[in-house]
């Protein structure tokens, strides 16, 4: 199972109502939480899933409204009683970031891990401490800025009769199963040998404060679900969402359209934007399955056969 939570969904300023774009995924225990605007811990709080795993947070750019909460939220996983490192992914100049950041909270009880991506390709990132699968893609705003997308893989099905086969102890199996390959009396032994073909997973992709980028489309194809800014809801700001660097309602379906997605979760609304749901027929005409997403929504994704 992989549990999301959108933690907030504003793009520019808090609002009463309504906090800041961000997103927080939790699978096996161990959580991700992608955007840190001003306030984010609080909403954080409100889900109710703590703050001490946290192990990876990943900034899509360095805007205020997307990293402006990391040092009090720092500060609260390190008063939650971590001590395991945590790894901090953004573009690259991240670790100058946050570090400028943080002189503000210098009593962080635990080392920062620094993953920086540069701006020409998808990437693929290895998230220390959890069974995620994250990828990067750059996209289009007026500073680097990126998109992500998790994955969460499923091995084939254990084949009983295939590792009854091998020549190794039945303790090995295990070790198999969970995809590591082993040695015994000098051969090589692999996970393909006793797993059938790998099960469909699960995953989640997100965007926010871009124009809609080629290439898009086939980053976030057959996600579950797609968490995409709508920053506009009305077709006729299209001149305005060109200049600022933004998408409408209507662009961000034709993306989970195009890259048949499951769903689609509208995100980091303007603050001139008080009734988002006012406009998600401009949504639905063109992507049936597009909702207004609002804080602390919360769905859990299953494998097909659980």
């Amino acid at each position: 199972m992989l549990d999301i939570a959108l933690v907030g969904c504003g793009g520019m300023m808090p609002l009463p109502n309504r906090y800041l774009s961000s997103l927080l995924l939790r699978h096996e225990g161990r959580m991700m939480l992608i955007d840190c605007g001003e306030g984010t811990q609080v909403s954080v709080k409100q889900v109710g899933w703590g703050f001490k795993n946290i192990d990876c947070i990943c900034l899509t750019h360095f805007h205020a409204d997307h990293v402006a909460g990391l040092p009090g939220l720092l500060l609260t996983i390190g008063g939650s009683g971590r001590e395991e490192p945590i790894t901090i992914v953004g573009p690259i100049g991240v670790s100058h970031i946050v570090r400028s950041l943080c002189v503000i909270a210098p009593e962080i009880p635990f080392e920062i891990n620094f993953i920086e991506i540069g701006s020409t390709g998808s990437k693929d990132i290895a998230v220390p401490l959890t069974s995620y699968m994250l990828s990067a893609a750059p996209v289009d705003h007026n500073c680097p800025c990126f998109a992500y997308r998790v994955d969460i893989k499923r091995t084939g099905l254990f084949n009983l009769e295939a590792a009854m086969t091998l020549p190794i102890p039945r303790n090995y199996w295990n070790i198999l199963q969970k995809g590591r390959t082993i040695e015994h009396e000098g051969r090589i032994y692999t996970p393909d040998m006793v797993l059938g073909s790998q099960r469909k997973g699960l995953a989640v992709s997100y965007c926010t404060d871009s124009r809609p980028p080629r290439g898009l489309a086939a980053f976030v194809a057959n996600s579950d679900i797609f968490v995409c800014e709508g920053h506009y809801g009305e077709d006729a700001l299209l001149d305005k969402a060109k200049s600022h660097k933004h998408m409408l309602f209507s662009e961000a379906a034709r993306l989970a359209k195009a890259g048949n997605v499951g769903q689609l979760w509208l995100t980091h609304f303007s603050p001139a934007m008080p009734n988002p749901e006012a406009f998600i027929q401009n949504a639905r005409k063109i992507f049936a399955n597009s909702h207004v997403g609002y804080d602390r929504m919360v769905t859990t994704l299953s494998f097909e056969d659980e």
